[in-house]
């Protein structure tokens, strides 16, 4: 039984042992890296976001419970939170309804319902809902 070709002499294959599934290879720690990083970014520009927005919260709040005549100022105060002082503080009459339509991308403010605003700072009669609506979408929509 010397020979090697004799079959008494074939063995079964030896199959090797599974992989194991901990640890994980070096990619998959890269990979975890790389979404845990992003995870943080993410979860960052959160939290900047929302702090950004806290004059947004706070003007939204001030209407719900605003008399007529303290809209404007309530308005004036967004968006001196948002701009700089210079560009804002100043603005009075048609020039600063044609602000809040310009920065808001609208016409509600020069030709809409808002045009009641100039009005009801003074004391002057007007439609006290619509110019909220309007307030209010201005304090939502407006951009930087």
């Amino acid at each position: 039984m010397s020979d090697p070709a004799d079959l008494s002499n074939l063995r079964d294959i030896v199959m090797p042992p599974e992989v194991a599934l901990w640890p994980p290879a070096p990619g998959w720690w890269i990979l975890l890296a790389g979404a845990v990083a992003m995870a943080v970014i993410f979860a960052g520009m959160i939290i900047a976001r929302y702090r950004r927005n806290a004059y947004r919260r706070a003007a939204l709040a001030a209407l719900d419970n605003a008399e007529p005549g303290d809209i404007s100022t309530i308005l004036k105060r967004a968006a001196l939170a948002a701009w700089p002082r210079t560009e804002v503080a100043s603005l009075t009459g048609t020039d600063w309804l044609a602000f809040l339509d310009r920065t808001a991308r609208t016409n509600v403010f020069t030709q809409g319902a808002g045009r009641d605003l100039e009005a009801m700072a003074f004391g002057g009669a007007g439609d006290k809902q619509a110019v909220l609506t309007a307030a209010r979408s201005w304090v939502r929509r407006h951009r930087c």
